[in-house]
């Protein structure tokens, strides 16, 4: 392991952007990011990585790490969402993809700049280089079309029907927006970041595109034998009272509904007895909106592969529903298109440091094309209205399409008609 502290070279932001331009420049694989909370960390960065599509089994196939105060290297990736929609169609990038690395860039909770390898290589000279020259925002813009809202609804009232024949108790129904891009994911990626700041925030990209992950949710920490989750279930606008959401019994159920299927889960893998609840129904802010937190805790015996984890657990268990295979075989029915890496997920697993996945919501998929794709949905229960589901949405959405595609969404709510602007 080697480990050195550097001089203050910015944010992450920055810091992304001159690792970018200098792979481009000497034509290396590009940079992968984590930034907010990862790790206990601000950011933690991959100057170069090749993220090639790899088997959905063999993805964060690292030991499990106990958890350092360093993140050395690891293997970096996603995993997306597995199941299609009933237009059959299929995924637009590769299911799986991800890649190795031997070192990376990362930011402390104090701000301060470290490189850690897990070998004895000092800094490489190019990245020394990259870091001492500044490099300008890139210009972009994604030209955002709306969710078809009628489609929506439909998946919504079919829903409510389903649970109120007793087929299910609650289930995620997605809707998303879709875009063509001019400019460069890792600016899309980068501006967002900058702005928002969202807790689970990663950036991964390739010869196939790019995912840009904007989520606020962890889906799975694990340190050694300790493994945590902390779904997220209850959203409310940030302009509303926060305590009006720990008061809201449709967003209350919403959250425990979802804690009792991370328990169970869990349950399949942990160690007899460790399940424990130690955070429940906490108000927290994201970008956006207020969400409602749980926590989740097991012990799983060390040598237990992360394959068995994310079979028993994956997908996540906010973005399904319970019980969680009835639900999902119903969303592939409600939901037209497939949702690709939106609700899969998206994180990085280190031999020293441990594994930390997030659930990859407010998640944005370039293609190799320029295309772009934006899921938004939200746990349906029997006290859902349809209209306010999908304003919802729409308010998740609002931190990355931005609040005037938003506002003008949400101001023809009321009888489906949208207007916008040239």
């Amino acid at each position: 392991m080697y480990v050195e502290p550097l001089a203050d070279v910015g944010s992450a932001a920055a810091v992304l952007r001159a690792l970018t331009a200098a792979t481009a420049r000497l034509h290396l694989p590009p940079p992968a990011a984590l930034t907010g909370e990862w790790f206990g960390s601000r950011a933690v960065l991959v100057p170069s990585v090749a993220v090639r599509p790899v088997p959905a089994d063999a993805v964060f196939d690292v030991p499990a790490g106990s958890g350092v105060d360093v993140v050395g290297g690891g293997w970096i990736g996603y995993l997306s969402y597995p199941d299609p929609g009933s237009d059959g169609a299929a995924p637009r990038i590769p299911e799986a993809a991800g890649g190795w690395t031997d070192c990376v860039l990362r930011q402390d909770r104090d701000g301060r700049w470290w490189y850690e390898s897990l070998t004895d290589a000092a800094l490489p000279g190019w990245i020394a280089d990259a870091l001492s020259r500044p490099v300008e925002a890139g210009r972009h813009h994604v030209d955002w079309r709306a969710p078809d809202r009628a489609v929506h609804r439909r998946g919504v009232l079919a829903c409510l029907e389903a649970i109120g024949a007793g087929e299910v108790y609650q289930a995620c129904v997605c809707t998303r927006f879709t875009g063509t891009l001019t400019g460069a994911p890792v600016d899309v990626f980068a501006d967002a970041v900058a702005r928002t700041a969202p807790a689970r925030a990663a950036f991964v990209s390739g010869d196939w595109g790019a995912v840009a992950s904007l989520s606020p949710e962890l889906f799975l920490s694990r340190r050694g034998e300790d493994v945590t989750s902390s779904p997220i279930k209850g959203t409310l606008p940030l302009d509303r009272p926060p305590a009006a959401l720990r008061s809201s019994a449709k967003d209350v159920a919403e959250n425990v509904m979802i804690v009792d299927l991370v328990r169970n889960d869990l349950g399949r893998v942990a160690i007899t007895g460790s399940v424990t609840v130690p955070e429940l129904l906490a108000v927290r802010r994201a970008p956006g909106v207020w969400h409602l937190v749980s926590t989740v805790a097991a012990r799983v015996d060390a040598d237990v592969p992360m394959a068995e984890i994310l079979d028993a657990t994956f997908p996540p268990a906010s973005v399904t529903g319970t019980p969680k295979s009835r639900a999902r075989e119903l969303l592939a029915r409600w939901e037209p298109a497939r949702r690709g890496s939106y609700c899969g997920t998206v994180g990085f697993a280190s031999p020293v440091a441990g594994c930390e996945l997030n659930v990859a919501i407010r998640t944005v998929e370039f293609g190799a094309d320029g295309s772009a794709v934006l899921g938004v949905g939200g746990g349906i229960t029997a006290d859902s209205d349809p209209d306010l589901e999908w304003k919802e949405c729409l308010h998740k959405a609002s931190a990355v399409v931005g609040t005037d595609l938003v506002d003008a969404l949400l101001a023809g709510a009321q009888d489906g008609v949208v207007q916008l602007a040239p």
